[in-house]
């Protein structure tokens, strides 16, 4: 690989850097662990290069890197628990929609956020990863599967499970309202 293929592909990146990091801040749930799965997608995009193919979408081929990154530090963390850091995934879900809300709005959506974030603590890294995708990132199901290299029937199961484990954790607090 010459300098000037260098040149082209971290230009390419470039473009999708943003939306790399979302989405990896989305399924891992802190800011340095999104920083290091897009660091280490990128490395692994670029050792690989060669195996891309021309007539394949970039953003879906990265998608797919950076998902099978963050999948693998998920797993890790898993096994090694004290190195997780306990930011919560909710950082990135949005306030509700309003021009300015009042005080009372925004502690009860950070509320839901933390509630939110300690039920996705709970769920596998697979259950994470496709509900991120599906409920974060719209993805359709053939597009997660392919992404996360599972069938649909399975991609289903885990959103499912995801779902499932959400509802029944925030049941309580929606019979209060």
């Amino acid at each position: 690989m010459t300098d000037g293929d260098l040149e082209v592909f971290l230009s390419l990146v470039e473009r999708h850097r943003r939306y790399m990091y979302k989405l990896a801040f989305r399924i891992t749930g802190n800011e340095q662990d999104a920083k290091d799965v897009v660091q280490e997608s990128v490395l692994n995009a670029y050792l690989h290069l060669k195996q891309f193919e021309q007539r394949a979408d970039l953003r879906t081929w990265l998608n797919r890197i950076l998902v099978n990154c963050a999948l693998d530090h998920l797993r890790s963390r898993r096994r090694r628990p004290d190195v997780n850091d306990p930011r919560p995934i909710s950082d990135v879900a949005e306030t509700a929609v309003s021009s300015s809300p009042d005080a009372e709005r925004l502690i009860a959506s950070a509320d839901w956020r933390r509630q939110v974030s300690a039920v996705m603590d709970t769920m596998s890294p697979l259950e994470r990863v496709t509900f991120a995708l599906r409920h974060f990132e719209g993805c359709s199901i053939n597009e997660i599967a392919q992404t996360v290299g599972i069938g649909a029937n399975a991609t289903k199961q885990h959103i499912f499970r995801a779902v499932r484990k959400l509802r029944l954790a925030l049941e309580p607090h929606w019979s209060g309202r």
